[in-house]
């Protein structure tokens, strides 16, 4: 249901329930007081007939029909088009979910439109009617509830992201595979939140500027100053979520890096002691091969073979195959192969 509650509103109390919305323009007119309309995805149609009544701007019912608008706050005349930019944080997928929130304040009306399940707009009303002192300083008190509500559900998703950090640092030196892909993706959400809240500064700045000419009420300005305090802690700690982040990228390219240059020193010291070994090898395998030769030579027991009937050939095919082994030994000894 598109309409999700409206009210009219006058010395801080709910006088009115219209059904529909052509009610609650007739009852506004004849009570006086301020219309608070709260919408869920409205139609076209309902658009259409809140800027005829409201005499909204094309522009900004334009986005309010588009919708996928990023933050920011906009004055036609004396109508004020705010949009922000709600988040939550999913405990069971850990990951930020952004909505969108259109608000249009003027003299006697508020009209709020929801496009998300964040935030609870129907908390806000409930705290304002809970609290007719600052619900009667009209309009503008609206606004600083919703701003306020939006402000303070960044909290929760700001510890979600600070725990997820903390995950990551013990991903980085324990070498998970995977602890790249989810430093990139909790810097896109942080990035998220960094175009969510960053244009609240420059809201705030707007608002109190218009403080004096439209005759905002005093304690109206101090509460909207805290919630002013608290965005700029909310942008403050974002801003340092993506420095960690990019830290951590970092340092996991140098942790890469390193475990990259261990791999190949492990492998140069590998194939190194495979080299000497070879050397060894080979060396051996020289020193047996002269010997051998000689042997097989004379071990082929042809009928005619020089030598064959000397006295001295076998005590001397002896002394060479010993002193071929010896002086092979020798060599490779002596360059490190042995």
């Amino acid at each position: 249901m598109p309409v999700v509650d409206n009210a009219i509103y006058r010395g801080g109390l709910r006088v009115a329930t219209p059904a529909t919305l052509a009610e609650t323009f007739e009852t506004r007119a004849a009570h006086g007081g301020f219309a608070w309309i709260g919408l869920y995805r409205p139609t076209l149609e309902e658009l259409d007939a809140l800027s005829g009544e409201f005499e909204l701007h094309d522009l900004a019912i334009e986005d309010a029909r588009k919708g996928h608008q990023r933050a920011k706050l906009e004055r036609y005349g004396d109508t004020l088009f705010v949009v922000l930019r709600p988040a939550r944080y999913l405990d069971d997928v850990e990951a930020v979910e952004f909505g969108e929130v259109h608000v249009f304040i003027g003299r006697d009306f508020a009209v709020t439109i929801r496009r998300a399940e964040s935030p609870d707009l129907g908390r806000v009303r409930r705290r304002l009617e809970a609290a007719p002192e600052l619900l009667e300083k009209g309009p503008e008190a609206v606004l600083y509830a919703v701003l306020d509500e939006v402000v303070d559900e960044y909290s929760p998703v700001l510890a979600g992201l600070e725990n997820d950090i903390d995950e990551i640092e013990e991903q980085l030196f324990n070498g998970d595979p995977l602890v790249t892909r989810r430093i990139y993706d909790l810097a896109s959400e942080v990035m998220e939140l960094q175009r969510a809240t960053r244009p609240l500064l420059d809201m705030f700045a707007a608002l109190e500027r218009g403080f004096d000419k439209y005759g905002v009420d005093l304690e109206l300005r101090r509460y909207l100053r805290d919630v002013q305090d608290h965005s700029i802690r909310v942008v403050e700690r974002a801003d340092s979520f993506r420095q960690l982040l990019q830290n951590a990228l970092q340092v996991h390219a140098t942790l890469v890096g390193q475990r990259q240059n261990d791999e190949m020193k492990r492998l140069s010291e590998t194939n190194l002691t495979q080299s000497e070994e070879v050397k060894k090898i080979s060396s051996w395998a020289a020193i047996i091969f002269a010997p051998t030769l000689i042997g097989t030579v004379y071990g082929m027991n042809f009928t005619h073979m020089p030598e064959l009937d000397w006295v001295w050939g076998y005590p001397v095919a002896l002394a060479l195959m010993g002193g071929f082994a010896l002086t092979l030994y020798l060599i490779f000894k002596r360059r490190g192969w042995l």
